[in-house]
């Protein structure tokens, strides 16, 4: 059967938003990410209340995101990936955010949550496109009958691995390595591309 891929974008291709827009301003709090915390919700709703009390809007978010490049080898590795299978990119991350990320990879296709912001440019809350969205993509490629592997380097990650035919993680933190063991461990994109095609 036809192979898709599905990847994380966050860590896996791209740097982490998030860590990239606490070091621009100094708040230690949104360092934190799903690969620290699995709740993907109080994750957010912390993001967001910081966003608030400082008075931060989209645009300061988007003008730290402008400046990220794809982690190195990540644009190959998707070159080389897209010979032997189609790719998704299906992420928790939103399309406000990962957009302009898109060109510098080639323009995957890209599956991921919408940010509700309101005209003065403040992040109102969010939007998820479905809930546990990750393993719902992975469940209804396979229910047309593809075969989907996946990897990710992350706590929300982890039921997507677990739908699909094969998983693997990537640069993963070692508490999510040891509580889903039954992933291969992957540091390399030359190892990943074995663990997703072997």
């Amino acid at each position: 059967m036809p192979l898709i891929v599905c990847l994380d974008l966050e860590g896996v291709l791209v740097p982490e938003v998030w860590i990239a827009f606490a070091e621009k301003t100094g708040i230690a709090e949104l360092r934190r990410t799903t690969r620290d915390e699995p709740d993907y919700d109080k994750l957010m709703q912390g993001r967001l209340a910081i966003l608030e009390r400082h008075g931060f809007k989209l645009r300061d978010v988007q003008d730290v995101i402008a400046t990220l490049k794809p982690l190195d080898g990540a644009r190959e590795f998707l070159d080389e990936l897209r010979a032997s299978a189609q790719i998704i990119i299906v992420s928790d991350t939103f399309y406000q955010f990962a957009g302009p990320l898109m060109r510098p990879l080639g323009w995957p296709t890209l599956f991921c949550n919408e940010l509700l912001v309101e005209p003065s440019g403040r992040v109102a809350g969010y939007r998820l496109r479905v809930p546990d969205g990750k393993r719902r993509a992975v469940a209804s490629l396979k229910a047309l009958n593809f075969t989907v592997h996946a990897a990710g380097d992350s706590y929300n990650d982890t039921t997507m691995l677990c739908e699909a035919d094969r998983g693997a993680l990537f640069r993963c933190p070692d508490a999510v390595a040891q509580e889903f063991p039954q992933f291969q461990r992957t540091e390399t994109y030359a190892q990943l591309m074995d663990a997703l095609l072997a």
